[in-house]
């Protein structure tokens, strides 16, 4: 059986290596390796992400939802150190690349597991390159699990692919009672902003 980035437990041989990523202006060197999505760097559509979106300020919590390596959840605390930021993974080995990271980079990131955030936890903002290759039924289950969780008047910031689903998933959201807008189309990708009402 073949490992896929959103496998639990990735089978493959745990072999690790260093990466240099730019986000906002800031060169960072973290650790990625196999049987974590995006192992050779930061991915085209991360990356998309992040060139077209400001990181957040104020001390907003945020959240990095399939934060893989942690590229997105290390930036986002990096960026405000007042910012309370998660990062959640089904990989146990992507959560063990993100917590390295972000010890490595002395940001405060909480790395956990879905059924480890708090319940109780609200968020400012959802930041996630949404793992759209589990199905659509898996992807819509996931969405409708974390997006009631931001607060009244909080966004979600999704990076689809074209041809990957972006304009049937930005119908399902609005007709989810999620008000979705395309804030940018670049590279082949779509950047979503979704608001909680």
């Amino acid at each position: 059986m073949n490992d896929h980035y959103f496998t639990d437990d990735p089978k493959v041989a745990d072999k690790r290596h260093d990466v240099e990523v730019r986000i906002w202006g800031t060169d960072y060197v973290m650790a990625t390796g196999s049987g974590v999505f995006a192992r050779e760097g930061l991915d085209k559509a991360t990356d998309v992400l992040l060139r077209n979106s400001t990181p957040p300020s104020g001390g907003k919590t945020l959240l990095d939802l399939g934060c893989g390596w942690g590229p997105i959840a290390c930036a986002l605390a990096s960026e405000d150190p007042m910012a309370t930021v998660w990062a959640t993974d089904t990989n146990g080995r992507a959560l063990d690349l993100a917590r390295a990271n972000a010890h490595r980079l002395n940001a405060a990131v909480n790395v956990a597991l879905p059924d480890d955030v708090p319940a109780d936890l609200a968020f400012d903002e959802i930041w996630s390159n949404p793992p759209i290759r589990i199905g659509k039924q898996a992807l819509h289950e996931l969405l409708l699990r974390w997006l009631p969780r931001l607060k009244p008047g909080g966004v979600a910031r999704l990076v689809v692919g074209k041809n990957l689903g972006s304009d049937s998933l930005q119908a399902w959201l609005v007709e989810q009672g999620f008000p979705t807008k395309r804030q940018i189309s670049a590279r082949g990708f779509r950047v979503l902003i979704v608001t909680r009402r």
